[in-house]
């Protein structure tokens, strides 16, 4: 185990805790939505065509699939890595953090904006505005505190405690 494994900064918690709960949120409110938007409706994850309109639901399907397919990935890459103190973790956590923060903050751009449109009949936002607004801070400080970690923390993932490459 490595000096950089041993002794943890607080910050590197708040990255990993936080994060591998939002992995687990992404896999059960996305990811099943990812095979039929209707189980995500049936499992309360998802809002019904009748509230969200036909292209609302083809919008958050779409959200649903890119999670699927590349979001989640990413983060199940990034905290891995990170976990692990390599060097590729640094850059899939960083990418996937960015993609924390833009992917709620084009959700609510389209919350307002379809405000008042045919179709579209969300009574409540305030759960939108709390859930996704904490997401976005999250991602973003995640950004800043990965930049921020000390280059010599992350070693190369070499399976080796010593952190040297075997020869």
């Amino acid at each position: 185990m490595t000096a950089a494994t041993r002794k943890r900064e607080i910050s590197f918690w708040i990255l990993q805790i936080p994060g591998w709960l939002l992995l687990i949120y992404l896999i059960y409110a996305q990811g099943i939505t990812a095979f039929g938007y209707d189980l995500g409706v049936g499992m309360g994850t998802q809002e019904p065509a009748g509230t969200i309109t036909e292209v609302g639901v083809a919008f958050w399907y779409g959200f649903a699939f890119g999670d699927l397919v590349i979001y989640i990935p990413i983060l199940l890459a990034g905290l891995v890595g990170h976990l692990r103190s390599a060097r590729w973790g640094r850059i899939w956590m960083a990418a996937a953090l960015g993609i924390t923060v833009y992917w709620p903050i084009v959700s609510l751009a389209a919350l307002v904006d379809a405000r008042g449109a045919p179709g579209w009949h969300i009574a409540d936002e305030a759960p939108y505005w709390i859930v996704l607004s904490v997401i976005a801070a999250w991602g973003a400080w995640g950004l800043v505190a990965v930049a921020r970690e000390p280059q010599s923390s992350a070693q190369p993932d070499t399976g080796n405690e010593d952190g040297k490459l075997k020869s």
